[in-house]
């Protein structure tokens, strides 16, 4: 047999008989009709089993999509294309007929795709139209990874792509084979709060996730709270990034609220997402409650602060796979670095932490007060009066239950005094008990403070102080709905201990703040790990309440001694 032949006898069977993938990956061919895509089409025609077709890194235009599309009419088994970057040079207006013909074929096959990825293809909403009902025939029940990395689908094309997702799992799961979609990437789409909302309510839906990778998308707190009630619906995830969204604190208190009871989670990848440091005490806290296979966390570029960064660093600290900590770029100063290298180090982690070098250093005082949050006062005034007619934070308004209020106890809460407190009587604590929300642990903190604001040494008065705040905070801290991390931020930010988000009235800091505080710290309902969190603050901005220094010293060494038993 000539030489030749044996060539073209191997090229055959390697065709017919070896591997399950076709690969032109990388070639950088132009496609742009019949004639230039013949090789391709015979390839696939003649390749049986075919499995995996890569066309990535190549242009391919309307006619040549559909020669091809012809050819993968019949291939039935087919379960991956890899059609990421095959677009470029194209007209905007070309692509969606392009990929209308391809999905087309898939149906016609009947295969049963596992894999399909189309990222860095720039087709915008459109694009999304033209492969909508591939993603919603039975070719793509099975489908388990979905990867429209950079596709520009903006907002619109994002609740197309939800949309066509929740009618594949709907129709799935009447066919009795639900999709079980475990791998979901679409970083850099412009997808902002409408488009990731959309995609939140097909996550919820589908319930199989295991890596969600969504960075750049302009998604602030509405959208990033709408993911997160959607990832407690996902048990499996492993991979959370999010990397560069707009989170503030409550985006980042929703998403720790999810994370807690998640069992599975590798890595987190909240980098560059402003979740400053409120947010990281809620992080903190989902840290100590649950991810306990965490490998890596990405809080970097965050506005967090010393005392903040120093409070996640001690809630990782029982963390046994923990490989990576990176809180780069935030809020340090070059003291706060080597605080926080010292801490790592003591617990034995100082090689997980990655490097400090663009840390931005402490904030200046003159922008304390700035508010550079999405969220105005107005917007936030308007979302807590309707929880139950008061303004947080300001000292004024009741948190209570208005409407059954005794008028006794709504005028101490307007304008709280001594001698109003004690004319409450024998009954104050159960007047308090019947008509707080002790789920809002915000408020709960407003009220301890409206209370401990009138404490004095008189006898009578200190005791009905005491006796109150430590009933209620003893109720609120066995509340099984009670966010005692929200509790601990809330006093922080009306001492002065830790800058808020939200512009309010702060309260004029007295020293039997400090004294009913430093009681009710040392009585064994108050948790050991918002202690730490309290001294951790207290620790490194105390020049904040030189005006009751004694008292701060007092509450200071208590918070000490608590956290050491």
């Amino acid at each position: 047999m000539a030489s030749e032949d044996i060539v073209q006898l191997t090229e055959a069977f390697a065709k017919t008989h070896v591997g399950e993938e076709l690969s032109y990956k990388g070639q950088g061919l132009k496609l742009d009709n019949k004639q230039s895509v013949e090789k391709i089409v015979r390839d696939i025609e003649q390749f049986h089993g075919l499995k995996s077709l890569k066309l990535e890194g190549n242009t391919i235009g309307v006619e040549a999509a559909q020669a091809i599309a012809k050819a993968l009419a019949s291939k039935k088994e087919l379960q991956r294309c890899y059609w990421s970057d095959m677009f470029t040079g194209r007209l905007r207006s070309e692509i969606p007929s392009a990929l209308k013909s391809l999905s087309r074929a898939l149906i016609t096959s009947g295969a049963q795709l596992t894999e399909l990825d189309l990222s860095d293809n720039a087709f915008g909403p459109d694009g999304v139209k033209g492969i909508e009902a591939l993603l919603r025939s039975p070719v793509c029940y099975s489908l388990q990874e979905l990867r429209l990395n950079n596709c520009g689908m903006g907002a619109e094309g994002g609740r197309i792509l939800a949309s066509a997702l929740s009618d594949c799992y709907k129709q799935s799961h009447a066919a009795g084979s639900p999709l079980k979609l475990k791998v979901f990437v679409a970083g850099r789409n412009r997808l902002e709060n409408d488009g990731a909302t959309a995609l939140a309510h097909a996550f919820k839906m589908i319930g199989s996730l295991e890596m969600v990778h969504m960075p750049q998308n302009g998604i602030n707190h509405p959208g990033i709270t709408a993911l997160a009630t959607a990832i407690q619906h996902n048990p499996n995830l492993c991979v959370l990034n999010l990397n560069d969204n707009t989170f503030t604190k409550r985006g980042a208190v929703a998403m720790a609220q999810a994370l807690r009871d998640l069992r599975s989670v590798q890595v987190v990848n909240f980098g560059d997402c402003l979740v400053r440091s409120e947010g990281a005490i809620a992080i903190a806290a989902a840290l100590r409650e649950g991810l306990p296979v965490l490998k890596e966390l990405n809080l970097s570029f965050g506005e967090i602060s010393e005392a903040a960064a120093l409070v996640v660093a001690r809630a990782v600290r029982d963390k046994p796979d923990l490989e990576k900590l990176d809180l780069n770029g935030n809020c340090l100063g070059e003291d706060g670095c080597e605080a926080l290298r010292e801490a790592m180090e003591s617990m034995s982690q100082g090689g997980v932490l990655t490097s400090l070098s663009d840390d931005e250093g402490e904030p200046d005082e003159e922008d304390e007060d700035e508010e550079d949050d999405d969220e105005t006062p107005e917007e936030d005034e308007e979302e807590q009066s309707c929880v139950n007619g008061t303004d947080h934070g300001t000292g004024e308004g009741s948190p209570a239950k208005e409407s059954l209020c005794s008028p006794d106890l709504l005028s101490f809460l307007h304008s709280p005094t001594s001698e109003k407190l004690l004319s409450l009587g024998d009954k104050r604590t159960q007047l308090f008990e019947n008509q707080l929300n002790f789920s809002d642990a915000a408020k709960i903190a407003e009220v301890f403070l409206q209370i401990s604001s009138v404490y004095k040494e008189d006898p009578e008065v200190k005791q009905a102080v005491l006796e109150t705040t430590d009933t209620l905070l003893r109720k609120a801290f066995s509340s099984p709905h009670f966010q005692n991390y929200i509790f601990i931020s809330s006093l922080m930010v009306n001492l002065g201990l830790l800058k808020g988000e939200v512009r309010f009235k702060k309260v004029p800091v007295l020293p039997g703040h400090l004294l009913v505080l430093e009681y009710c710290v040392g009585q064994e309902y108050f948790p050991v790990d918002q202690a730490d969190v309290l001294e951790a603050f207290l620790s490194r901005n105390g020049k904040v309440l030189e005006s009751c220094s004694s008292a701060r010293d007092a509450l200071k060494t208590t918070l000490e001694k608590r956290i050491t038993v």
